[in-house]
């Protein structure tokens, strides 16, 4: 009987981040007319791009994985976020710290699944 192995959600998501066209672009559209500062930001700078990819990565991973009554929690967390994220305006730091906490939530939500990949 072959028994299943949970992968630690940072390498599945950098496992994913590594497929042609994931690592490329923001989760929204950078030619957007409308972008808010924090978008504009995240646009302009690398890292934090590369950090708004592995975040929704991980975010549509962990929606794939969770029940569907915790489904709406997660969403509501992802929606708060976004605010907090807004907060920021177009300073980098800010941004990715608050990319940093909200990639550890996420990896702390995956932690308590009790179901293999």
């Amino acid at each position: 009987m072959m028994q299943s192995r949970k992968l630690p959600l940072p390498i599945t998501a950098l496992a994913l981040l590594m497929l042609p066209g994931l690592a490329q672009a923001a989760s929204f559209d950078c030619d957007a007319k409308e972008l808010k500062p924090d978008e504009k930001m995240i646009c302009e700078n690398r890292t934090l791009n590369d950090a708004d990819v592995k975040m929704v990565t991980t975010f549509d991973l962990l929606s794939g994985l969770m029940a569907m009554g915790s489904r709406g929690t997660l969403q509501d967390e992802q929606t708060a976020w976004l605010t907090k994220r807004q907060e920021c305006g177009p300073d980098a730091a800010c941004i990715k710290a608050a990319y940093d906490a909200r990639l550890k939530q996420l990896d702390e939500t995956y932690k308590k699944i009790n179901r293999p990949l």
